[in-house]
């Protein structure tokens, strides 16, 4: 076994993963799996540049995950940047950032990448011989991936619920006006998709990300939220559709006092269940699969 950790750097939240890896047979450890909201992204879609206080959220979290990554004595570290990083015209200031605090450059990954590595980290656990759909909903982008056991189509498209959020959204609750903006958006998007992802064939559809399990968390009811349960667990199209319903009837307020919504996700976690929704509704899943394992897997595997 290797002991590596990988760091996912997206839009919305900065991720990392430390586990013991066996290179051959794929088999993960996990000693350590944590979250930060630090809103990379923030502005990134109508300034096209990152922001001073959202680098040093970021800077912030890296410092943290150093000491993490130390004491638990991991011997290789990959660090992989997605949508808000890619699309930034500063982001060299964020690249030598990263590097200064743990000594590794931050691979700037494409939009292909990042649905590989989420497709390899969410079905290494899944059996059968099915075709998956597996779909990543993040800040900025929402990657699309086919296939079994290998990845037979990928597509990314700039749909996320930061970039959504910001886009669109002036009042609280969302308007119906701004409501069809953000599906006018998704439904542009998933043709875009399909031009390269047969998303209306696969016979299981794979919900990854902090928009699908915080809608998992609140269709099965949970007190508070619980990694265990909603791993795995089996989302109806019409649970989906009613949670989605739910939120858009609330307001920051309301969203904030539910406690699986992490406080980083209440003003975006509307457009996230927009976009989940309509993904359920176009490929005409009956269910969604939730997993718990995504990109953050994918990377510590391929360090490995």
């Amino acid at each position: 076994m290797t002991r590596v950790a990988g760091i996912d750097c997206g839009t919305n939240s900065i991720r990392l993963l430390v586990a013991d890896v066996h290179p051959e047979t794929g088999e993960l450890v996990e000693l350590d799996r944590r979250m930060t909201i630090v809103r990379l992204g923030q502005g990134v879609d109508s300034t096209g540049r990152l922001a001073p206080e959202a680098l040093e959220r970021t800077f912030a979290a890296c410092r943290a995950y150093a000491e993490v990554i130390e004491e638990l004595g991991a011997e290789k570290l990959r660090f992989v940047a997605t949508s808000a990083s890619r699309d930034a015209e500063n982001r060299e200031e964020f690249v030598n950032g990263v590097v200064e605090i743990l000594g590794v450059e931050p691979e700037v990954i494409t939009g292909d990448q990042e649905a590989a590595f989420s497709f390899t980290g969410a079905t290494g656990e899944l059996h059968g011989t099915e075709t998956r759909l597996v779909v990543d909903i993040g800040g900025g982008s929402t990657e699309f991936v086919t296939g079994n056991k290998d990845v037979e189509a990928a597509r990314s498209v700039d749909i996320g619920c930061v970039r959504l959020t910001e886009r669109h959204v002036r009042h609280d609750p969302p308007t119906a006006e701004e409501v069809d903006a953000i599906r006018a958006d998704v439904r542009a998007a998933l043709d875009l998709a399909a031009e390269t992802v047969p998303i209306d064939t696969a016979e299981t559809l794979v919900g990854l990300a902090g928009s699908v399990t915080t809608v998992a968390a609140m269709a099965l009811g949970l007190p508070e939220y619980d990694s265990e349960k909603i791993h795995h667990a089996r989302i109806s199209a019409a649970q989906v559709a009613e949670v989605t319903e739910r939120l858009l009837a609330s307001t920051h307020a309301e969203r904030a006092a539910i406690p699986v919504i992490h406080p980083g996700r209440v003003d975006v976690i509307i457009a996230g269940a927009l976009v989940l929704r309509e993904i359920v509704e176009r490929v005409g899943a009956h269910e969604v699969v939730v997993s718990e394992h995504d990109i953050l897997d994918g990377i510590a595997l391929s360090v490995a």
